[in-house]
């Protein structure tokens, strides 16, 4: 039977439609299987900054902005030094995380060992064999620093404080403190007993993000108990009102330590000083970094979640375009005055395909400043693109040919 007109077309398109669908199939193979080129970013924005970092004296040290997650400056941040008693931060995550799943309730009582009691070092004095609420051993932990109160909470917790101690270095893990090694859960000197003021910035960011309900603990200024008032270490809480925290630590080989927390106009800074020579330096190098970095940087929501950053183009699907976007808000710390010299640059995979998935991550965008990568942050599709019907995916398979 001869072949009409419209069957020889008919065929033509089909046997084109064949090999653009191997063709476009290689194509997308291969950029789903190529990475999206990572761009290294600034590690500090003070390096963008026209004031300079002050000039501080401790060992180490580093300021956080807690909006971005970004490193606003700080000196020798991956040195391995001895945390002292900043370990009491990784001793509370795993008190909250107890409390949060009701493993622990705040009113439950707590027996009190001889050895929680032998503890040295700063003390709640509590008594061998007594039975102390874990709010009050929060307290005596937090506020008084006490070294008997934390061995208390880590046997209520794991039956036995080196039992706690792996429990401390399994969440160390968890929250990629790779430089972080635990040997004690009150942070008594010890040659293993070592982190960086990267990991400590991190882990009390973590803290302060995941139980947002027990930070008031790190405000108290004084505690009595056993009839013994002992007052916070953290003396700004007295000298800033902004000052809400976190945690102070001090032995003779590790110096005075400090990890300070500010909000102002809903920023959050996070410092992070160890090894400063007197209680009186900590407190008042932490205020001058606290100060420098609010002063001098902005710290902006550029982009809310699900706000597309890029309209990208689809192939095979029923839309053409779909929005490209972050899961989660996006906040950029800049040098004070440079918001609105932000650029986005986005790089994702091409082509896009139909289906397409609400969340699935396609590629990454880069915010720049002056040339600079300030942070770098994954793309995700912000909307569901259903598959097309068959004549439309072989006209797209078509017209990728010609692309």
């Amino acid at each position: 039977m001869p072949m009409t007109s419209a069957r020889k077309l008919l065929y033509s398109l089909t046997s084109a439609a064949a090999l653009a669908l191997a063709a476009a199939s290689f194509v997308q193979a291969q950029e789903a299987a190529a990475p999206v080129a990572a761009t290294p970013a600034v590690q500090q924005v003070g390096e963008l900054a026209t004031v300079p970092a002050p000039v501080l004296g401790a060992r180490a040290w580093l300021s956080l902005d807690m909006n971005s997650g970004q490193v606003i400056a700080g000196h020798n941040i991956d040195e391995r030094i001895e945390p002292a008693s900043l370990t009491k931060i990784m001793a509370a995550y795993l008190v909250f995380e107890a409390l949060e799943s009701k493993r622990l309730t705040l009113e439950q009582t707590v027996h009190v060992s001889e050895n929680a009691w032998r503890t040295e070092g700063s003390r709640m004095f509590i008594k061998p064999n007594s039975q102390v609420s874990v709010h009050d051993l929060l307290q005596g932990m937090i506020v008084q620093s006490g070294n008997d109160a934390t061995v208390a909470l880590a046997e209520a917790i794991a039956g036995s404080e080196s039992a706690f101690v792996a429990l401390m270095n399994e969440e160390a893990a968890r929250q990629g403190l790779n430089d972080t090694h635990f040997e004690n859960s009150p942070g008594l000197p010890h040659p293993d007993h070592l982190t960086t003021v990267r990991d400590l910035a991190k882990l009390a960011s973590n803290l302060i993000t995941r139980f947002p309900q027990y930070v008031h603990y790190y405000s108290q200024k004084e505690y009595t108990y056993n009839n013994i008032k002992q007052n916070n270490r953290n003396r700004l809480l007295w000298a800033d009102s902004t000052v809400d925290g976190l945690k102070t630590g001090h032995t003779k080989s590790a110096g005075y330590c400090l990890i300070a927390t500010a909000q102002r106009d809903g920023r959050r800074v996070l410092t992070v000083l160890v090894g400063a020579n007197s209680d009186s330096a900590r407190a008042e190098n932490s205020l001058k970094l606290l100060n420098w970095s609010f002063q001098n940087f902005d710290t902006v929501k550029l982009y809310d979640n699900e706000r597309a950053m890029v309209t990208a183009r689809v192939w095979e699907g029923e839309v053409e375009t779909v929005g490209l976007g972050s899961n989660t808000p996006v906040w950029v710390t800049v040098p004070r005055g440079k918001a609105d010299q932000v650029r986005p640059v986005a790089e994702y995979r091409q082509p896009l395909i139909a289906p397409l998935t609400k969340g699935s991550q396609v590629g990454r965008v880069s915010l720049s400043l002056d040339g600079h990568v300030l942070r770098t942050d994954t793309l995700h599709v912000l909307a569901d693109v259903p598959q097309a019907g068959f004549f439309s995916r072989v006209f797209d398979k078509i017209r990728l040919l010609f692309e």
